[in-house]
């Protein structure tokens, strides 16, 4: 039990736990199996040194505890990405008391690959063959007996989905654990001369590594000079074979004797991989789902995709801007009954007035703010984005955008972490996990901020409405989505242009080329679409924002309360910035409303709000009309609007949000990079088209 704490974090609480690794390809449903396994009993971080996902869940079975640990989704154990390292050290030094492998079964040649791959690893393994409904509905037979005695391990066919063969999945992982089934993996077999050179090497590593690792495997890698894989072993074994020069001798004789070996390893898989699927996979002669085909040939089309993809986008928002109106409206009603309660409570206890007027006032007011405007759009955008990604659209949008991510020297993917963006850039760069290239993944992570997130939304719709959109009080909503889906392009294309500039600067590099799979078209399963979405995303980006509003609310209290002079020090600071402010259209309380709402983009409204009407707490107004009389009164014209629409769309990445880049880039250096320059994007494009519009004479 403390062997799998010190090294992988694995959430064990007793020596009788069984701890189960779960590997598998992307988009093979290993995910699902996961969930359906562990239900809510999960426990989601990072591997140790890693920024890579680590998944845990807990199912008890025939009064068994399980651990079941989800491992990156990968192709393969050979090209060393950080996800497939991750994998490996698993598998290798975490010492799973058995390895299910999720495979797909419409694809099951290609996921035999890693199946392989694993085998020659450890002999503990349990194959599960998902999607059999799908391999049915596209008339694939799949022989799941003729497949286990070939690989000489169980074969459990499932529809994870539909919860089919899940019971014989578990009763198979006992078998395994409790050695009450004997496994004999498929050999694969290799050319006479790289047996020859295994058995050399084999022989010296008998007395160092000895059992602790399948010695067949090890020789295969020392040859191909995996040095991840001999650091690892240092690490985790302590044995430096690095040092060890008699073995480096016999690993250089046998490269001398042996032609592109890593050529030679891959043929093998992949012959054996072709031979195993002739004989257990019977395909119909033409091999395909029509329904689907055509469904991509619109979607993924030249001339309807993207006006598609912008349309369902479109609905997504419209839909998260409608319906987060009236949950917003008693969320906060609720939360202010409960800031008077509070202040009823202080007077009760004789609490002296600054105190109260600091934490409640303050901090609370803060708080309520930001969980009332925040979560009720996030509730409602990541559930239907998930929908759109259970259906299997998502990977149709990374591939209508992966032609422009490339044209800019970046990452296909880089589509899929913007996309979550929309959401929560916190959330985006997370996502951004699923890029393997470092270079690559900083472009993604440093230029994710120029989506607009639902904190953004609710300026960019006050905004557009009161000003893009008075007079027409039928079609607001409208006008307001149209106005959000614009900023979305607008975005995009900024997102192109930095990226762009990147590659050819700091982050110089050529784009990286990644398999884009499409999955066949699924039913979502909406129920557990929205408990995954809302556990996983929503309240995982609302506490991290939570925890940086609470001491941001008692520095916007004291700025707007503490005076120097008769004149707050918000008033001092922003007559400071109004000359600077004014060259990018806008004026010094909406540069203050911007740096002080830098803890949340959902505060920035009611802050200006506050400081035009100089209060000492943050406020909203009854109406938009009311709202714009205020901005009215202040010197705004549609021009103001404009610029405080871009700066609002670029501009410094919030707390939550760079507190995440720190976290998953472990550098300052990159948080701050990712700090500055979508600041100078929002100053260049808001001075550019303030001075403009001011030399044209159009305002």
């Amino acid at each position: 039990m403390q062997s799998y704490k010190e090294k992988f974090n694995v959430q064990v609480e007793s020596y009788e736990d069984i701890v189960v690794a779960l590997a598998g390809n992307p988009n093979t449903g290993k995910s699902t199996v996961f969930n359906n396994l562990t239900g809510l009993k999960q426990h989601t971080g990072n591997w140790p040194g890693k920024t890579v996902t680590n998944a845990q869940g807990k199912y008890k079975y025939k009064n068994d505890k399980y651990i079941l640990v989800d491992l990156p989704g990968t192709y393969s154990l050979l090209s060393n990405s950080q996800d497939e390292l991750v994998a490996r050290d698993f598998i290798c030094f975490g010492s799973p008391d058995a390895t299910v492998v999720v495979t797909d079964a419409t694809s099951l040649e290609r996921n035999l690959n890693l199946v392989l791959q694993i085998l020659e690893i450890t002999n503990k393994v349990v194959v599960c063959v998902n999607l059999i409904d799908e391999a049915t509905r596209k008339n694939i037979e799949v022989k799941l007996k003729k497949l286990s005695d070939n690989l000489g391990v169980p074969v459990v066919g499932t529809s994870a989905r539909e919860g089919k063969g899940l019971d014989e999945l578990q009763e198979m992982i006992k078998k395994v654990t409790k050695e009450e089934i004997k496994t004999n993996p498929i050999k694969i077999e290799y050319s006479d001369e790289l047996r020859n050179s295994i058995k050399k090497i084999k022989s010296h590593l008998e007395n160092s590594v000895s059992n602790k690792l399948n010695l067949d495997w090890l020789s295969l890698r020392l040859m191909e000079d995996d040095n991840d894989l001999i650091n690892s072993i240092n690490e985790y074994l302590n044995i430096d074979l690095s040092k060890d020069d008699i073995l480096n001798e016999k690993i250089n004789t046998s490269k001398e004797n042996l032609v592109n070996i890593n050529n030679n390893i891959v043929s093998s898989i992949i012959k054996t991989a072709e031979n195993i699927s002739k004989e257990i996979v019977k395909k119909p002669k033409e091999n395909h789902n029509k329904f689907d085909y055509k469904i991509d040939d619109i979607l993924t089309s030249k001339l309807f995709g993207i006006p598609i993809m912008i349309a369902l986008l479109g609905i997504v928002f419209w839909l998260t801007i409608a319906g987060a109106n009236y949950p917003s409206e008693m969320l906060a009603k609720g939360l202010f009954l409960i800031e008077a309660k509070l202040t009823l409570l202080f007077d009760y206890l004789n609490v002296p007035v600054f105190f109260h007027d600091i934490l409640v006032l303050g901090m609370y007011r803060t708080l309520a703010w930001v969980i009332s405007v925040m979560l009720p759009p996030m509730a409602i955008f990541f559930p239907l984005f998930t929908l759109l990604e259970d259906l299997g659209y998502l990977p149709r949008v990374a591939f209508n955008l992966d032609y422009y991510f490339k044209k800019a020297c970046a990452h296909g993917k880089q589509a899929l972490t913007m996309c979550m963006g929309f959401g929560c850039n916190a959330a985006g760069i997370i996502a951004c996990r699923i890029i393997d290239s470092p270079r690559e993944k900083l472009i993604a992570i440093i230029t994710n901020n120029f989506v607009p997130c639902n904190g953004r939304f609710p300026t960019l719709i006050a905004l557009a409405t009161i000003f893009i959109a008075s007079g027409s009080d039928r079609f607001s909503s409208l006008f307001a989505t149209l106005a959000v889906l614009i900023s979305i392009i607008l975005g995009v294309f900024i997102t192109l242009i930095i990226s762009k500039i990147l590659s050819n600067t700091i982050l110089k590099g050529l784009p990286s080329s990644f398999t884009l799979e499409l999955p066949p078209y699924r039913k979502p399963q909406v129920g557990k679409v929205i408990v995954r979405s809302i556990f996983d995303r929503t309240l995982f980006v609302l506490g991290r924002a939570v925890a940086i509003a609470a001491p941001a609310g008692i520095v916007i209290w004291i700025m707007a309360n503490i005076n120097i002079g008769n004149v707050s020090i918000l008033t001092h600071s922003a007559l400071f910035l109004d000359p600077f402010a004014k060259l990018l259209g806008m004026d010094g309380y909406i540069m203050m409303a911007f740096i002080l709402g830098f803890p949340a983009n959902e505060i920035v409204l009611p802050i200006l709000i506050m400081s035009y009407l100089s209060k000492g707490a943050m406020i909203e107004l009854d109406s938009l009309s009311q709202m714009r009389d205020l901005f009215i009164n202040n010197g705004w014209t549609w021009l103001t609007a404009v610029c405080t629409m871009l700066f609002s769309l670029n501009h410094w990445p919030c707390g939550t949000t760079l507190w995440t880049i720190k976290k998953e880039t472990g550098s300052m250096k990159w948080t701050f990079i990712s700090f500055i320059i979508p600041t100078l994007t929002g100053i260049i494009v808001t001075f550019i088209v303030a001075q403009g519009a001011r030399i044209l004479g159009l305002v």
